[in-house]
């Protein structure tokens, strides 16, 4: 299988989806770079095709408003959000769109974005993009958005990479045989694989910018009070959460805040209300349009961060156990994409929440000082008792039941690993790579009313009236 940094599987990005706003934004500029710059100045018109899940929950998900975005040639990492919605308004009152900032054609979002009724064959998340000089057509491409921003077209591999790594991991049994190999942890053998992209200086300093900006972000979803947009209502609740957990408000400060939160009393219930709150934090900004870190994706982003905040704040507050966690998380996010999915429009939630829970409990297990064995059975419990979630947000909106999932998933993360610190890894019935097939035939199994449609389940039960950004 094609090699996979743990880099791509944890992105810095813009909510509320990583399959259906990430994956379009990127796939949009794609497109431009693969049109290139002799043809960019003869485009009269651009022609956007929505099939499938990004249709039918794309206007939920904010995927026309991320096409947009990549067609201007924002980055999602470095937008500043504010512009998020300033240049979608500017879009539509002026009737323009400046490609990649260079070209400016005519843009109305309803005539030139299609949302078509039909699924393409090869994955429930497609994307056509033409680009049209009068009525020649320059080019037409389409893309599939498969998981955690992840973008391929149908004769491509979900990551191309023709590198080798000293310790190429396929599943889990690969990477545990490796450690005891080398007599290392996961994050070790992770670590001597990374190298192969990056020097440690740069792999501390990645790891920092992914750190800081689910630090970040937990702080603003705690400072940020009101309604959530789109048109359900949902009141943001992490603020009110905090402010009520410290007796005060939030600190602008941001180490003054965290400083506060180590502070507080180590009790079951007190550290559980706040593993709760970063998780509702984390994904409250993510449903608003918010910078999040997709891990492995923007949907389930809040449970890593919860799970690191809890290790940081009530367990040890230590910069090479951050890295580490972080190390660890996504490793295990890269063997899950390669023997099953981490896209809900392929498996439901289970390949979501599922998989981050997975991700938070092993990487929990080393940072408290659990072998690899162990880090590897509280993965398996995690995704043993998501088995079967199925995705069906409301009004295509991630937010009901998302948000409070990630905070149920990073409450499974942590008992996961305090269960597999307990416990002889010989004595498990089932290994982390059987959960991953069962979790991959499951995803086969199921309806495809309950991935990502809003066509079952909770979203069935209501309608709402879903409005721009």
């Amino acid at each position: 299988m094609a090699a996979i940094s743990i880099f791509e599987m944890l992105k810095i990005g813009i909510g509320p989806s990583s399959s259906h706003t990430m994956g379009p934004w990127l796939a949009a500029s794609r497109f431009l770079n693969e049109l290139g710059s002799e043809k960019l100045p003869r485009v009269t018109r651009i022609q956007v095709d929505l099939f499938g899940s990004l249709s039918k929950t794309g206007k939920g998900h904010g995927t026309d408003i991320a096409v947009q975005l990549g067609l201007c040639g924002h980055d999602p990492k470095t937008i500043p959000v504010p512009l998020v919605r300033d240049q979608i308004k500017q879009i539509k009152q002026d009737g323009t769109i400046c490609l990649n900032g260079q070209h400016t054609i005519p843009f109305t979002r309803d005539k030139d974005i299609l949302f078509r009724n039909e699924q393409l064959p090869y994955h429930p998340n497609g994307i056509s993009l033409t680009a049209y000089a009068s009525d020649e057509v320059l080019l037409t491409e389409t893309y599939y958005s498969v998981g955690g921003g992840f973008i391929v077209k149908e004769d491509e591999t979900a990551a191309n990479h023709t590198v080798t790594l000293p310790y190429p991991i396929d599943s889990a049994a690969d990477m545990l045989r490796y450690c005891r190999e080398q007599s290392t942890t996961i994050s070790g053998i992770v670590r001597q694989n990374e190298r192969t992209w990056r020097n440690d200086e740069q792999i501390d300093h990645d790891l920092g910018a992914i750190r800081d900006a689910m630090v970040h972000c937990i702080h603003r979803g705690c400072q940020h009070e009101g309604i959530l947009p789109g048109g359900l209502n949902v009141k943001r609740r992490a603020a009110l959460t905090a402010q009520k957990l410290l007796g005060q408000p939030v600190p602008e400060d941001i180490e003054t805040f965290f400083q506060l939160v180590r502070a507080q009393s180590h009790d079951f219930q007190r550290v559980l209300d706040w593993v709760s709150c970063f998780a509702l934090a984390v994904n409250e900004e993510n449903a608003a349009f918010g910078r999040v870190v997709t891990a492995p994706t923007n949907g389930a982003a809040g449970v890593i961060p919860a799970v690191l905040m809890y290790s940081l704040c009530f367990c040890t507050h230590d910069e090479d156990m951050m890295r580490n966690f972080l190390l660890t998380a996504g490793e295990v996010g890269c063997i899950f994409k390669k023997g099953a999915t981490i896209s809900a429009a392929m498996g439901g939630c289970q390949a979501e929440i599922g998989v981050s829970s997975a991700m938070a409990a092993a990487a929990l297990t080393e940072a408290l000082g659990g072998t690899p064995s162990q880090a590897a059975t509280a993965a398996e419990i995690a995704m043993e008792h998501h088995l079967g979630m199925t995705c069906d947000p409301i009004g295509g909106l991630v937010q009901v039941p998302c948000i409070e999932r990630n905070a149920m998933g990073a409450i499974k993360a942590i008992t996961a690993a305090r269960m597999a610190l307990h416990r002889e890894p010989l004595d498990a019935r089932v290994s982390l790579d059987d959960v991953i097939r069962t979790m991959w035939l499951t995803a086969l199994d199921m309806n495809s009313k309950y991935k990502e449609t809003s066509e079952g389940g909770l979203a069935l039960q209501i309608a709402v009236n879903v409005s721009e950004c």
